[in-house]
C-alpha cells in the first residue's frame, strides 16, 4: 500500500529513527499493526497521521499558524492607515478602512482551523469594521486629546451649508492667529448670532489638520465609544492568538517527548 508520495507504510515506518520505532512497538503500533490499518483504510493516510508524517516532511503546524499571525498584523495596519487618512480627508476615511477590510478578510477566510474558525474569523472581522468605522469618526478627538492644544478662540459668524431649503449651520471660530476654521462639534451657543465676538476655550490642532474642538481636553472624552474601541482592538489581537492555541501541535508534543504524539487510530 503505497501513499501520496509513493512510499510503502514499510519505508514509512523504515524512515523513523530506532528509537521512534521501538517507542511505536512498545505502544503496539509496530509495522505489521501499521500495515493492517492501511490495508483496512485503503491508503495510508491514517498511517501518516499516527506517524506524524505529511509527505516525508514534519507536520506543517508552523504554516498553519502563521495565517492566524499574519490576520492581526494585516488588520492593525489597516486600522493604522484608516486613521492616519484622517488627518487628509478627515471622515471619509472610513472608506478606506472599509477598502482595506477586503484583505482582512481574504486573510480570516484563508486562516485553517477546524475547530472555532468560522466563530474566530468572524470576530476578527467585525471587530475591525467596529475599529475603522469608530475609528474613523473619533480620530480628531484621540489626536486632540494626545497633541491638543487649550486656547482661547473667538465666536464667529456660523455659515450655512444647507440644501433644497433646509438651513444647516456650521459653527466657526476665529483662532489667535486670526484664521477663521469650522469646529467639528456645534456648542449650543455657537449658532446664536449674539455670541459673534464673545470669546471661549477650545483645544486646536498646532499644525492645523483638525478643526478645533469648543470646550476643554476633559470633554474630549467619550468613554463609552472609547472602551468598545479598547474591547474590539483585544479581541482583534486575542481571537488569532486563541485559534494558534487550537492548532494541534503534534510535532512539538512529539519533539519534547521523544516519541509518538497526536495518535490517533
Amino acid at each position: 500500500m503505497a501513499g501520496k508520495d509513493g512510499r510503502t507504510v514499510d519505508e514509512l515506518f523504515a524512515g523513523l529513527s530506532p528509537a521512534k520505532q521501538r517507542t511505536f512497538e512498545e505502544v503496539g503500533l509496530g509495522l505489521p499493526e501499521l500495515r493492517r490499518i492501511a490495508e483496512e483504510d485503503g491508503h495510508t493516510r491514517r498511517v501518516r497521521r499516527i506517524l506524524d508524517i505529511d509527505g516525508g516532511k514534519p507536520s506543517d503546524d508552523p504554516a498553519r499558524a502563521w495565517p492566524w499571525i499574519r490576520l492581526p498584523l494585516i488588520a492593525l495596519v489597516g486600522v493604522a492607515v484608516c486613521l492616519a487618512s484622517t488627518y487628509l480627508i478627515g471622515r471619509y476615511a472610513v472608506f478606506v478602512g472599509l477598502v482595506w477590510g477586503m484583505a482582512v478578510i481574504w486573510t480570516a477566510v484563508s486562516a485553517p482551523l477546524r475547530r472555532g474558525g468560522p466563530v474566530l474569523r468572524g470576530l476578527v472581522v467585525a471587530a475591525y469594521i467596529v475599529l475603522v468605522w469608530l475609528g474613523s469618526q473619533q480620530a480628531d478627538r484621540w489626536y486632540l486629546q494626545v497633541r491638543g492644544q487649550e486656547t482661547t478662540v473667538t465666536y464667529a459668524k456660523a455659515v450655512d451649508r444647507g440644501s433644497h431649503g433646509v438651513t444647516t449651520l456650521y459653527c466657526r471660530v476665529k483662532l489667535p492667529d486670526g484664521a477663521i476654521r469650522q469646529v467639528f462639534d456645534n456648542d449650543k451657543w455657537c449658532t446664536d448670532v449674539t455670541m459673534v465676538g464673545t470669546r471661549t476655550q477650545a483645544v486646536v490642532d498646532p499644525a492645523g489638520h483638525y478643526r478645533p474642538f469648543l470646550g476643554h481636553k476633559s470633554d474630549l472624552d467619550n468613554g463609552v465609544i472609547d472602551y468598545l474601541c479598547l474591547g474590539a482592538a483585544v479581541v482583534l489581537v486575542l481571537a488569532p492568538v486563541a485559534a494558534v492555541a487550537l492548532i494541534p501541535w503534534r510535532s512539538r508534543r512529539s519533539n519534547r517527548a521523544g516519541g509518538p504524539g497526536g495518535v490517533d487510530v
